[in-house]
């Protein structure tokens, strides 16, 4: 007991005279971890944390979560949270219910476009972009009937066209999972009735686009690149005619062409995998380019 009265007059003294040191006029703040004073510069005494409760299954994970959003660029800025209340309860299902179609509909759409670009590596520029078509699409109710994950396809395909950057099609289709032709159908709604309304241009891609594009998936030095642009150059001159001709075929066979001539030894089946195109289709082109060089 002695020695118990002892530290607690020894505690107090201490105490004390950390209270005489401070200035007149004391103003203390939490400041890298201690309590200071602002005004003379005195530190009163260290801030202690804790040590956090751990969650280890997804229960406690769930009912320990600190970090949830309560507030979102669309629909209700507040999130009423799941509890054992039954007045919150009620609440939250009223909620819920007064949620319109739209927004339900854009609460689905907008983790599945962060994903898709995400998976990608498409800029932010892009992803901005294509919400906003999608946006469009939501307020025209075009995804009824259809799907959204098509429409979100769809419209980072299309903000790719308006920003010219060299992605392909069957690109998108891969990374979102999903069939071409679903693609492609809700591209045809959003060319039609979105694209007029935001006053966007639908820019289709070129084969000199895609050939530094390929010859940058390749690993070829940027002469050989610029060599495959020069034969497409010149092979359009001297008639050759890209109608009806997919593009990626045209700057499949000129950089395999390039490469070839400058001794970088990439077979065909790579250059066609690469571009998404058969053999045959390569080594057509190919005869075709060599024929108006």
């Amino acid at each position: 007991m002695k020695e118990l009265e002892r530290y607690r007059s020894r505690k107090n003294t201490t105490s004390s005279q950390e209270e005489n040191q401070c200035c007149d006029d004391p103003c203390i703040e939490p400041k890298d971890g201690s309590n200071v004073c602002v005004n003379c510069g005195t530190i009163s005494g260290r801030i202690l944390i804790g040590d956090q409760t751990r969650a280890f299954t997804k229960e406690e994970i769930n009912k320990r979560r600190q970090t949830e959003p309560r507030w979102r660029g669309f629909g209700p800025r507040t999130i009423m949270p799941k509890t054992k209340d039954t007045l919150i309860s009620r609440l939250s299902k009223i909620q819920n219910s007064l949620v319109s179609s739209i927004e339900r509909n854009l609460w689905e759409a907008r983790p599945k476009l962060n994903l898709l670009t995400s998976k990608m590596n498409l800029p932010t520029f892009i992803k901005e972009t294509a919400w906003r078509i999608y946006l469009v699409v939501a307020k025209k109710k075009l995804t009824m009937g259809r799907t959204v994950a098509g429409f979100i396809a769809a419209s980072l395909y299309t903000a790719i066209r308006v920003h010219e950057f060299p992605r392909l099609l069957e690109e998108v289709c891969d990374a979102a999972i999903i069939p071409r032709h679903t693609v492609h159908k809700s591209l045809g709604y959003i060319v039609k009735e979105v694209l007029p309304e935001m006053k966007l241009k639908y820019k289709p891609i070129t084969a000199e686009q895609l050939v530094f594009r390929f010859g940058n998936d390749l690993d070829l030095p940027i002469d050989v690149q610029k060599d495959a642009v020069n034969m497409l150059i010149q092979a359009s001159k001297n008639g050759l005619s890209r109608s009806g001709k997919d593009p990626k075929g045209l700057a499949a066979s000129v950089i395999y062409m390039a490469a070839k001539a400058k001794n970088y030894r990439k077979t065909q089946a790579e250059v066609s995998h690469l571009a998404k195109i058969t053999e045959v289709t390569l080594r057509s082109r190919c005869k075709q380019i060599r024929g108006r060089l």
